[in-house]
């Protein structure tokens, strides 16, 4: 990134500066698409992954009618992320014509296939799925090759939003199967505010962003050329730490998770009994709120995020638990612990040893 913020350069330029940027933008996508599986000519640089998705929603839509294969309904997970959500709501009140229809999870939090398929199959029109390689929250992992399945024999369309499971498994088989799939730099440890949309040869695709012929006219705007090239390092880093990383981050969420339940014997662990990603764990203790541990922990040098989602100072329900159909007074004390690249067993201890004076504060209190 240092190296090409000091070069400049436009990669729209014909001269030696801007051939030299326009270089180092192709370096990276072949480095991206060759992390997910994918070929460079269908990789689009945008700003993140919220954009990607915006891209994939909004362009499918628009490209599908302009090619008369008109997009008639959006089957939509319940448990996806809000760039999806809102993006699909968006397109839907914006055409007056695309159906937007919630698709329901199981217990664990894993969609329900049964209901897709038969959503599917009883529907009207050709049909854009969305569905996440796995969730933010929960860490669990999608049937994404099955709902690849269904969505074929249906002749729809696939979207996966793979930004929270890039770098934590393997990319290939879903965007081998996916019409679309999203990625974003930091979810790697990348920097912030770059991203891609993969979109596979011949799906129907309308650029969101005009006003100029970047990205072989899908998404107009200067390259992000540092934030491009930090992305394609990333990519490269995962892709050489994966068959490692992954088994360290699951026995440090592992070793977590058992600590945690020896000091509180009845925590609940979200999606426990399904595949989850290696580096995330959702948990909840009724005794103690979710607002008050973080600002407590935090106190305590560990950071952790809260199953609830916050907007104006209110505390909402998270719609991934209330998907689930977790109690509102447990979603209310939902905790995320997620583990890295720079975790390890010291910060594991440090956290459990937070969580053992704040369990002890909050028995005190309640005796």
């Amino acid at each position: 990134m240092l190296a090409a913020l000091e070069a400049g350069g436009n990669p729209s330029s014909v001269h030696v500066a801007g051939r030299k940027a326009r270089a180092a933008v192709e370096d990276a996508r072949e480095t991206v698409a060759m992390f997910a599986g994918a070929g460079p000519g269908d990789v689009i640089f945008t700003s993140g992954g919220t954009e990607a998705l915006a891209l994939a929603l909004g362009g499918a839509v628009a490209g599908a009618t302009e090619a008369g294969g008109r997009i008639t309904r959006l089957l939509v997970s319940a448990i996806e992320h809000p760039a999806v959500l809102a993006n699909a709501e968006a397109v839907a009140r914006r055409t007056g014509s695309v159906g937007l229809e919630i698709q329901p999870v199981t217990a664990d939090g894993v969609l329900d296939l049964e209901e897709l398929g038969r959503s599917l199959r009883e529907g009207n029109g050709r049909a854009l799925v969305a569905v996440m390689a796995a969730n933010n929250e929960t860490g669990v992992i999608q049937p994404g090759e099955q709902v690849a399945a269904l969505t074929r024999e249906a002749g729809a369309l696939l979207l996966v939003d793979a930004v929270q499971a890039a770098g934590k498994t393997d990319l290939k088989p879903l965007a081998a199967a996916a019409d679309y799939l999203a990625l974003s730099a930091h979810k790697l440890g990348g920097p912030s505010g770059v991203g891609a949309l993969i979109a596979r040869d011949g799906a129907p695709l309308a650029p969101q962003v005009l006003g100029g012929g970047q990205e072989k006219r899908r998404r107009a705007g200067t390259e992000n050329l540092s934030g491009i090239t930090g992305f394609g390092a990333a990519a490269a880093a995962a892709a050489a730490a994966l068959n490692a990383e992954v088994p360290r981050l699951a026995a440090l969420r592992d070793r977590f998770e058992q600590g945690m339940m020896a000091l509180l014997p009845d925590l609940v662990i979200f999606g426990a009994a399904a595949p989850r990603l290696a580096n995330t764990s959702l948990f909840a203790w009724a005794p103690m709120k979710a607002e008050t541990a973080v600002m407590a922990l935090d106190l305590e040098g560990v950071m952790v995020s809260s199953g609830a989602a916050c907007s104006s100072g209110k505390v909402a329900r998270s719609h991934v638990l209330q998907a689930m159909g977790v109690p509102g007074d447990l979603a209310a004390s939902a905790l995320r612990v997620s583990f890295g690249w720079n975790s390890g067993e010291a910060e594991v201890e440090a956290a459990l040893a937070a969580f053992d004076k704040l369990a002890r504060r909050a028995r005190a209190r309640a005796a």
